[in-house]
């Protein structure tokens, strides 16, 4: 008697738990659905390591206007820049990864820093979740009237019988600019002192007053001077030339630079750990505004070129950590 009714008892109890971790199951296996659903129940806060109306902040506007209309989000754009971007990064990494807080970010902040700066608090290959690129953005070797040079051909001559004669500048030590500058004296053979700029403003005025030589600088930065014909547009980072400068050749097609390409980028990532669902969602939102001809146009407008959305965002940040890494050791670089 006393046997059967225990037995009953465990057999209950056996019952009971069975049924409770029945119910657990089911209801993780709903909650994530709809939580993917429910995403997102309140704004969206896009950061940008770099003040209004830069080249990063034209790409997350764009961005922002992408996500919102195709996930019905309020997204809003908050500015904080500071040290390459990367103070906006690390607000984003320090972030909850629950879908709320984006970066916009470039190169710079997603690849380049973290390779001059050992003592970075963050790492974006692990500290980030990539979602998408946005666009890539060429950069313009240009030189001063001052120095008579006028093609690339010139300048490698130039450089190469006078080294150590002339500077070059660039938006800061261990900017991407930076980089594409030390990847032409790495490829060439040729020394140029490097000039870190703090603005583009200012290097532009050193550049067409002829105390700085030579630069490395946006093409949407450049166009004004270009047109008035301060500064001499010598050869694009890219592989291929721009619609915009049709008749400026990519710096891959001398000789001593064969195969050169360095362009800057633009994508949008979340805090590591972002729920797949939520990565998923904003990805095809990306992916979908960008096939848009009129987005498509705001971001040439911005001296950019879209992304096809077919772009492996994670690949392209380790192989640029793995090149900068390379050119840091060359240029000894120091933050």
């Amino acid at each position: 008697m006393n046997t059967r009714i225990t037995h009953s008892a465990h057999a209950a109890r056996r019952r009971l738990l069975s049924a409770i971790t029945l119910a657990a199951s089911l209801a993780v296996l709903s909650t994530t659905p709809a939580q993917a659903q429910g995403y997102p129940a309140k704004p969206i806060r896009m950061v940008v390591g770099y003040a209004p109306g830069g080249s990063v902040d034209m790409a997350a506007r764009v961005a922002a206007d992408v996500i919102a209309a195709q996930i019905g989000a309020t997204v809003v754009i908050d500015n904080q820049s500071g040290a390459a971007g990367t103070v906006a990064a690390q607000r984003l990494v320090n972030s909850p990864a629950d879908g709320y807080t984006l970066l916009t970010g470039s190169s710079n902040e997603m690849a380049a820093t973290a390779q001059v700066n050992p003592a970075q608090k963050y790492d974006p290959l692990k500290d980030m979740t990539p979602i998408g690129l946005i666009s890539t953005a060429p950069l313009l070797l240009v030189a001063s009237p001052r120095t008579g040079v006028k093609s690339l051909a010139e300048f490698i001559e130039a450089t190469k019988r006078n080294p150590g004669k002339f500077s070059y500048g660039s938006s800061g030590v261990g900017s991407t600019l930076h980089f594409a500058g030390e990847l032409i004296k790495q490829r060439a053979g040729i020394f140029m002192a490097h000039i870190p700029y703090r603005s583009t403003s200012s290097l532009t005025t050193d550049l067409v007053g002829g105390t700085l030589d030579f630069a490395i600088i946006s093409p949407t930065a450049a166009a004004p001077f270009i047109q008035s014909g301060r500064i001499v547009p010598l050869g694009i980072t890219s592989a291929t030339r721009m619609p915009s400068l049709p008749n400026v050749p990519p710096l891959g097609e001398h000789p001593l630079l064969k195969g050169y390409e360095l362009s800057g980028w633009f994508a949008l990532a979340g805090p590591a750990n972002l729920p797949p669902e939520v990565t998923q969602r904003l990805r095809a939102a990306l992916v979908a505004g960008l096939k848009d001809p009129a987005v498509r146009k705001r971001l040439e407008a911005g001296g950019s070129n879209p992304a096809n959305g077919n772009e492996d965002l994670a690949k392209l940040m380790r192989d640029d950590a793995t090149k900068f890494a390379g050119l840091v050791k060359f240029a000894n670089m120091k933050d």
